[in-house]
């Protein structure tokens, strides 16, 4: 396996040229590959630019809109509902987040339910638009059903990630940004590519048995909730993850469940849907409708602080604040690069190719 650096403005013109192919307006190219290059940057390469191919692929399967007519269709002060219109969810995310800050800066509080949409890319990205008006964000989406809830054999929820963002004085936002599946399918996607076993509990295979094979998903597997199993406190991560279905899609008008259309293109989308694409759910909470902003960021700072000094069971570990890689990893890829697999650079070469646009060098 070789690794390739290139810089953000590289990343960055590159998949703008690749969304504007697809048809996007130059505004929401931007956005989009503004999205997906903050999961680079932030090292979670699982849902950057790796993923390009797969909007392509949607795109080319009519199941994702280049010019959506985004909306609010329903709302009173504090609430929304907004329709993606099928739009890209790297698009119609930010839209929503916006939506729900925006009654934030009025009634101290914003919520918004989303259907219709896309894959958004990481929850932070749209969390920390909040942390940026002193609010706390709250994101989280449905996603493909691949995993199985505690003790089932069949793929009824998505990895379902949900994120929650807090606005810190001194030091970077706490930010807990997590799948609610053992491990996302990113991860497993990252293994294929590496030619790497995955670690046991993170799926089972089609008979209900641990696997470590990073392509047990096409054999008829599933990915498990965090927890892995009952004994490791699964129907915790079940619980977890069915609470972001029922607010991202039962909430909106979104499919649910079983029902939500699949990331990849080479499969269909169920023939009887309940609800209309995948579905988002976002929070904005000002922090000055609780205590002073600067009160709150002075104690989030005296919390961080007591953590990152705690005792440790092994003195070369230290507590990780939540956030805190990802913030090391940003700062550091902005100043050197940002490495891809050789197989994530041939994968978005060929793509170049097929759409007649400037590949990576």
């Amino acid at each position: 396996m070789t690794f390739y650096t290139f810089s953000e403005q590289q990343l960055r013109d590159f998949t703008e040229r690749v969304f504007l192919t697809m048809g996007c307006p130059q505004v929401d190219a931007q956005l989009a590959a503004d999205v997906l290059l903050r999961s680079d940057l932030r090292g979670i390469d699982s849902h950057g630019v790796a993923r390009l191919s797969g909007y392509v692929r949607l795109w080319e399967k009519e199941r994702i809109n280049a010019t959506p007519t985004v909306k609010v269709v329903h709302e009173t002060a504090t609430t929304a509902t907004v329709d993606g219109d099928g739009g890209l969810g790297l698009v119609v995310a930010p839209f929503a987040m916006k939506v729900a800050i925006e009654k934030a800066k009025t009634y101290g509080s914003g919520w918004v339910a989303v259907k219709n949409s896309n894959h958004f890319g990481i929850a932070g990205y749209h969390a920390l638009l909040a942390v940026e008006q002193d609010m706390i964000g709250i994101s989280m989406t449905n996603a493909s059903p691949l995993v199985a809830p505690t003790y089932a054999n069949e793929r009824l929820l998505g990895t379902n990630p949900m994120c929650y963002a807090f606005p810190a004085g001194q030091y970077p936002p706490v930010v807990v940004d997590m799948a609610t599946a053992a491990a996302a399918n990113g991860k497993l996607e990252i293994a294929q590519r590496a030619n790497q076993a995955i670690p046991e509990g993170w799926v089972q295979d089609k008979d209900g048995h641990t696997a470590t094979d990073p392509h047990e998903l096409k054999k008829g597997g599933s990915l498990l909730p965090l927890g892995s199993d009952k004994d490791h406190g699964s129907h915790k991560g079940y619980g977890l993850s069915a609470t972001v279905d029922i607010l991202s899609a039962v909430l909106s008008g979104a499919n649910y469940g079983p029902w939500v259309p699949p990331f990849v293109a080479f499969l269909e989308p169920p023939t009887d849907p309940v609800g209309a694409g995948i579905g988002h759910f976002f929070g904005a909470m000002r922090v000055d409708g609780f205590r002073p902003a600067q009160d709150f960021k002075d104690h989030l700072d005296n919390w961080i602080t007591r953590f990152k000094s705690a005792a440790t069971v092994d003195p070369e570990k230290k507590v990780i604040i939540p956030g805190e890689p990802e913030y090391a990893f940003e700062n550091e890829r902005k100043k050197n690069g940002i490495p891809l697999i050789d197989a994530v650079v041939n994968d978005l070469n060929e793509l170049a190719l097929k759409l007649g646009i400037a590949g990576l060098s």
